[in-house]
Formats: structure tokens, sequence, C-alpha cells
């Protein structure tokens, strides 16, 4: 009791405290006219607010705007109900009259003028038993029939008769017993003729009684949701005070910026997953390598991946680090690790790099130096050819010299003219025929069948550059070290879509591995320092599927590739992903 009457004292004294003090400042400005004092204390008061605890600001926000929620709510519902309300009055005073106005003994009594007074009994008796305000029966002329006031009975309406037109007319009357929701219907003879009125109306003062009960109803209503809200509002507010950890708006505010600019900040892209491997924290350019639209947080990664190394390594059914991936648009470097606190396992962490410009580069040089290897290798072979020359003009064999230099030329540029001729574009016949002088210094012939043509390709050129360029690559690393002969085949056609095969007398792929060989990162080569194996068929079956082909790859002795590719139909383009000529 002591310390609770101490708390009570405590806060009582800072509150007291808190009021002096801005009486203070309204005092000190008040002394120096007074100009700013109301903006100087808007302000405190907005200083204080700001610091009160976050549970309490959520609390009373919240109130806020269920209370004005509840009164928009409960304005609205009035405001539907008073016209259904009165929708409801004008179909049912409709429903009254149009029933009247076909009952036979009105049509009869109407016909020859009532002379039994039975058209007011029958009315008199609706009203007693539907409870409208009045029923009114009047003939062409606007002549009544019956009212509720006898003493109307046989005068003419106040407005003329509305139903002359045959159809039936609902609104509000302004009539001899005040303000109603009216309807009128037309009475018609036996032949369809309109002979007569009849109108029905509710007084609006009934109407609106009706009404007033429903306001009371929704405030009621109202007033019950507010204390529920309240209640629930108080809860939420704990809730979220010990869910925060008791932490303010500015501590958790700074604790979001440090983790957006930790996440967003680094150029690898990083996804958290939980124990049970759904995704807690993914940045963007994790999204943008995976294609990630939607929003992927608190889901397993494999609603959003299809089947495929790619979801088998990011879920952990694959081990390994760096490892590598191929997918539609880029080469992936992967590596998961599982991530501890205090002994126990609280998920792991993901991280992929992009790969493929730089895997490309370091690619493309290895090319580079084949080639200038190549090159060397030549310059001694024709450094050999100009000493022959050399010698055969020496011993004065001038006719015999021309012959070995024409023979040489015309074996030269036969094989480079018949390319150039017989496959389009330049650019596959470039690689072609520098593939064979490649291949030739290791001994590897690669011979372009004589039936081959591709003058009209409908594919991306470094699509053509990326499947030919790694499958003659593949069949030459192989033969160099198998014993001679090492004889390679290429042969290309166009008749119908576009047709590669390329093969070897090598030992072949074996038969168990056919499904497995252009899947990625599987290689049975070793791996060189700086080299990543395991790309090249991955990407080249990549480009086949993407561009709607086959590619069948046939167990050994000996290996064969074929590829075939159909041609788009007319008015579509052929869009398949390239990439560099990546083993």
């Amino acid at each position: 009791m002591h310390v609770a009457r101490s708390r009570a004292r405590d806060s009582l004294l800072h509150s007291c405290c808190e009021l002096c003090h801005l009486s203070w400042l309204v005092g000190v400005e008040e002394e120096n006219g007074g100009k700013h004092g109301v903006g100087l204390l808007v302000k405190a008061l907005i200083a204080r607010w700001k610091a009160r605890p976050l549970a309490s600001q959520i609390l009373v926000w919240l109130l806020c705007i269920i209370l004005v929620t509840v009164t928009l709510g409960a304005l609205i519902y009035t405001q539907i109900s008073n016209q259904t309300l009165e929708d409801q009055y004008r179909l049912r005073a409709l429903g009254i009259a149009t029933t009247v106005a076909q009952m036979p003994e009105i049509v009869t009594s109407l016909g020859n003028g009532d002379p039994q007074r039975t058209i007011q009994a029958i009315a008199s008796k609706v009203q007693e038993e539907a409870q409208p305000a009045y029923v009114v029966v009047s003939d062409r002329a606007g002549k009544r029939y019956s009212h509720p006031n006898p003493d109307l009975i046989g005068q003419k309406l106040e407005e003329p008769v509305a139903v002359l037109d045959g159809q039936t007319h609902v609104g509000i009357d302004k009539g001899s017993l005040g303000d109603s929701v009216n309807a009128k219907a037309p009475v018609r003879a036996a032949d369809g003729s309109v002979i007569g009125q009849v109108s029905v109306g509710i007084l609006v003062t009934k109407e609106s009684s009706e009404l007033d009960r429903q306001a009371w109803l929704i405030a009621g209503y109202s007033a019950v949701v507010l204390v529920i809200a309240a209640m629930g509002s108080a809860l939420l507010a704990r809730r979220i005070k010990r869910v925060t950890f008791d932490l303010e708006p500015v501590e958790i505010a700074s604790l979001l910026q440090e983790r957006e600019a930790l996440l967003h900040g680094i150029k690898e892209a990083m996804i958290g997953l939980d124990d049970d491997g759904r995704v807690t924290v993914i940045n963007s350019e994790a999204r943008k390598l995976l294609n990630f639209e939607s929003n992927v947080l608190g889901e397993r990664l494999e609603e959003h991946l299809p089947e495929g190394r790619l979801r088998s390594i990011l879920t952990g059914q694959i081990a390994g680090t760096d490892q590598v991936v191929i997918t539609e648009d880029a080469l992936l470097v992967v590596n998961r690790m599982a991530v501890e606190l205090s002994g126990r396992s609280i998920g792991s962490v993901v991280t992929l790099r992009d790969r493929t410009e730089v895997e490309g580069l370091v690619r493309d040089l290895r090319s580079v130096e084949g080639l200038m290897e190549a090159l060397r290798a030549q310059e001694h072979e024709y450094a050999n050819r100009l000493h022959v020359v050399d010698g055969l003009l020496e011993l004065g064999d001038v006719e015999q010299a021309r012959k070995f230099v024409s023979r040489i030329s015309d074996t030269s540029r036969s094989l480079g003219e018949g390319l150039r001729s017989r496959i389009e574009p330049p650019e596959l016949a470039a690689l072609i025929l520098a593939k064979v002088t490649v291949a030739d210094e290791q001994d590897v012939h690669i011979a372009v069948t004589d039936d081959s043509q591709l003058r009209q390709p409908f594919l991306e050129t470094q699509a053509l550059l990326t499947i030919v360029g790694n499958l003659l690559d593949n069949a030459v690393e192989i033969l160099s070290e198998q014993p001679e002969p090492r004889e390679v085949t290429i042969q290309l056609d166009d008749s119908s879509g576009i047709f590669i095969c390329v093969t070897d007398n090598g030992p072949g792929v074996p038969a168990e591995l056919v499904d497995t060989i252009t899947a990625d990162g599987f290689t049975t080569k070793e791996a060189r320092p700086g080299m990543r194996r395991g790309i090249g068929l991955a990407l080249v079956s990549r480009i086949v599927h993407r561009a709607g082909g086959t590619m069948d790859v046939f167990p050994g002795p000996g290996g064969r590739f074929e590829i075939w590719l159909p041609e788009p139909s007319t008015g579509t383009e052929s869009h398949v992903m390239t990439g560099r000529s990546i083993e």
C-alpha cells in the first residue's frame, strides 16, 4: 500500500511539474508580447505527445480511428436505412394500391357509380387490416368514392388523376391528411380502359417514428462496438509493448534503418531462412536474380521456385560451397550456411553472386590465350614453309617453289571460302575456322560435312556461337587425351529449322550419364585453377530449351550430340538466352 501511494504521489508531482513548465513558457511568451504563446504551447504539447510510450500512442490513435470509423459507419448505415425504409414503404403502398385496384367489387362498383357505397366499406376494411394512412378510390374525373374523412367523399381530388396513362405512380404526396409516401394504381374495366385510380398512402410521421427506432438501435450498437474496440485496443497496446521489448519508435526506426542499410547496401544477394525453411528476410538483389515479383516473406522457397538444381541448393538438399547454377538469365554462385545462436539453430543464410560477366570474361581470356598459342605454333610452321621456299629458290627450282606456294595458299583459301559460302552469319564461319586451326595444333582434325549449309539462320548469332563453340571445345578436349586418329565432324543443316550434329571418335558419353550430363555443375573433367566446370553443356541445353528445340545425347562409344531448333512461326521472333562460349 505504501509503495502504491508513493508511486501515485510521484506521478502527480511529475504531472504538476509538466503543467508548471508549460504555464511558465506561456507566461514568458506573454511577457514578451504574447505573439507566439499559443504556437509554443501547441509545440510543447506535440513534443510531450511524442515523448509518450509507444503503447499509449497506439492506444489513443486506435481509439480515435475506431471512433471516427464507427461514427461514419453509423451515419452511412442510417442514410442507407432511411432510403431502404422509404423504398419498402413505397413498395408496400404500391402493393396495396395494385391489389385494391384489381378487386372485382371495386371495378364493378366504380363502373356503375357505386350506388351501394361498397367502395368505402372495402377501403375501410383494407385500411384497418393493412394499416395504411388512407385508401382513396376515385374515378377518371377525380371524384372520390372512399376517404378516411367521410366529408370528402363525393368531392374531387386537389390534384389531377395521375394514372390516366395506364401506369402506376409512386412518390411523396401532399394530401389533405399531410405528407405521405403515396402509390397510385389504375382501375381498369373489362375492356382494359382506365376508369379510375386507387391511391394508397403511408404518412411520413409513421415512417419517421420507425426511423427513430432504428436510429436508437444504431446508436446502441455503435456504443457496444466502441466499448469492445476500447478493450481490444488496450489489449493490443499491451501486446505490442511486449513484442517490441519496450522499444520506443525512435529506437525501432534506428534498428530498421540499420537493417535496411545492411540488406540493400551490399552487392551480393542474400536470403534469410528460419528452421522451417520460410523466408524471413530478402534483399532487392536476391529478388532480381531469382525473378521474385510477389512478396515471398513468410513463405517457403519451394512455392516460388521450380524443381531443379537451384531449388535443391537453396533449400539445402545439395550441400557444398560455391555451387554453380545457371538460371534463365545468369550464372550464379550460391552458398548456404546454417546460423546458430547460443548453440541453437535459428535458420540459415543463403548468398548468391552473379558471375555471368566475370565467368564469361575469364573464358574469353582463355580462348584468346589458346588462339595465341595456336598462332605461335603456326608461326613455326610457316617459318618452316618459308625455309622450304627459300631452299628451292636457291637451288634454282623456281617452278617447284611456285607450285609449293600455290598448293599451300589454295588449301588455306579453299577452307575459308568454302565455309563462308555455305554458312551464315560470317561470325559462325569464322568461329569454326578458328576451332579447326586450334584443333590442328592438338592433332585433332575437325571436318565440316560437304552437305552442311546454314544460309539464313533465324536464331541469334550469339546463341549459335555458344552452341557450336561449346560442342566443338568439349569434343576436342576429350580427343586430346585419346590416341590417334582424332576426328571431329560437324554437320549443319537449315532445310527444316536448324540442325546441328557434332560427332567424334572418342569414348563417348557413358549410358548411365546420358540424362545427367547437361545438368548444372555436372562434369567428368578435372577442375582447372580459376575455371569452373559443368557449365557449357548446361548452357547449351538451356538455350535449346528456350528456343523450343531438342538436344539428344547418344551413348558411346563415340560422342554424338544432335540439336534441332524449330523455325518460329510467322510474326514471332526467337528470344533465347545468349551467352559466351563457356564450359
